[in-house]
């Protein structure tokens, strides 16, 4: 099992299951589409999405807050650049990719769970959170269960 996430040699020879492949598109795309709001729009999304009570906040703690999403932004960026890179040049590391994304999804849900954010309403970014952990859970188990596995030992 470890050989089919931490492959031998990375190249792009995919071995899973092709729908796993198809699934990193459109994951890869939103990763992108929602840093550049976090990047671009004037709140970072901290408000018009996640409904953080930016105008109830002195200017420079809003400012604080929208930074942050800015940076977090950066870092999803990264992400799905990374997945858009693997899905060109590097197919045999898409096992690894949803490993990293399923574990970075686990563990901002844990943070968020432990030091939850003081919203005003239900937040935008919890659907296509979900959605995204969802197919990025699929894309994992789909990766790593493929024909090309069958004379590899692991």
């Amino acid at each position: 099992m470890l050989t089919r996430v931490f492959p031998e040699c990375i190249d792009n020879h995919y071995r899973g299951r092709a729908v796993a492949l198809w699934l990193l598109v459109p994951i890869a795309f939103m990763k992108v589409g929602i840093s550049l709001a976090h990047i671009f729009r004037a709140d970072g999304g901290a408000q018009s999405v996640s409904t953080i009570p930016l105008d109830t906040y002195p200017a420079g703690a809003a400012q604080n807050v929208i930074a942050l999403f800015a940076r977090m932004g950066l870092e999803q960026f990264l992400l799905g650049a990374l997945c858009v890179v693997v899905l060109l040049r590097y197919r045999s590391m898409i096992p690894l990719m949803y490993l990293l994304i399923v574990v970075h999804d686990i563990a901002y849900a844990g943070i968020a769970r432990v030091k939850p954010l003081a919203l005003a309403g239900t937040s935008g970014a919890r659907m296509p959170a979900l959605v995204l952990t969802v197919l990025s859970v699929s894309g994992l188990i789909l990766s790593l269960w493929g024909e090309g596995y069958k004379n590899q030992r692991g």
